[in-house]
């Protein structure tokens, strides 16, 4: 609780002003198994078309962390610089909610918002990321509607945390690799098992096979513990035919 109350504060000393002409309107979606209420914010922009695509959010914080309000002003700037309509999704937090409740939500939230056959752009920071890129997997094997697009910005997707930014990158300011362990195995309970780190649906670089998904943007922030994970994310979805473009 502590942690969170840091956080929130400190999303709100960087909270940009919302944009004029950007509405919000805060919403539910409901969900089954269980059943539950899933809060979500609309954020539309002046002149945006409502059946045309729309980007859905998922915000960071290691899974534990943060909400609507602390990522209103990115979702708020996204829905103004696009011109799209933007839905962030609350999901429910560890440890409160163990893995995979969170992923269950953001997918319960596209399944909701896709229902209408509108093309669905799904992008997410940070623990988002990593949401998005286990959310592509999982449509890839499911009937129904695929995202259209995948934005993953400074994403954790299970890399080797032997090498690479993991090791040269351990101490970076505002995430240390061994706090991003920690948000981990908070939100399974305890320590991952290599069961765990090896499960796609965690770590969606341990994935065989990256065809067939939807096209990708992929930033990462080169101080950053986690960075190799996207560049790696976007350098396998080229080898397997996918469109994507990493900016680092």
């Amino acid at each position: 609780e502590e942690n969170r109350r840091l956080y929130d504060r400190m999303a709100e000393a960087f909270r940009a002003p919302r944009p004029a002409g950007v509405v919000a309107e805060d919403f539910e979606v409901t969900a089954v198994e269980p059943s539950r209420a899933i809060p979500c914010r609309r954020y539309l922009p002046e002149g945006v078309d409502r059946e045309g695509p729309m980007v859905l959010y998922a915000h960071g914080g290691g899974f534990v962390l943060g909400g609507l309000e602390s990522h209103d002003d990115a979702c708020a700037g996204i829905a103004e610089l696009t011109g799209l309509e933007v839905v962030a999704v609350d999901y429910r937090l560890a440890p409160e909610h163990r893995h995979p409740a969170q992923g269950d939500d953001f997918e319960a939230a596209f399944e909701h918002v896709a229902a209408s056959g509108r093309r669905v752009i799904v992008a997410g920071d940070s623990a988002g990321g990593n949401l998005v890129g286990a959310l592509v997997l999982r449509r890839r094997a499911a009937a129904g509607p695929k995202p259209a697009g995948q934005v993953l910005i400074y994403p954790g997707l299970g890399g080797d945390r032997t090498k690479g930014s993991y090791i040269e990158m351990a101490d970076a300011p505002l995430l240390k690799a061994k706090e991003g362990e920690t948000y981990a195995g908070i939100r399974t309970g305890g320590t991952l098992t290599e069961a765990q780190r090896n499960d796609p649906d965690m770590a969606p670089l341990r994935a065989a096979d990256l065809s067939g998904l939807p096209p990708a943007f992929v930033v990462t922030a080169h101080i950053d513990p986690i960075r190799d994970d996207g560049a790696e994310w976007a350098r396998r979805l080229t080898e397997a035919g996918v469109p994507a473009e990493h900016r680092d």
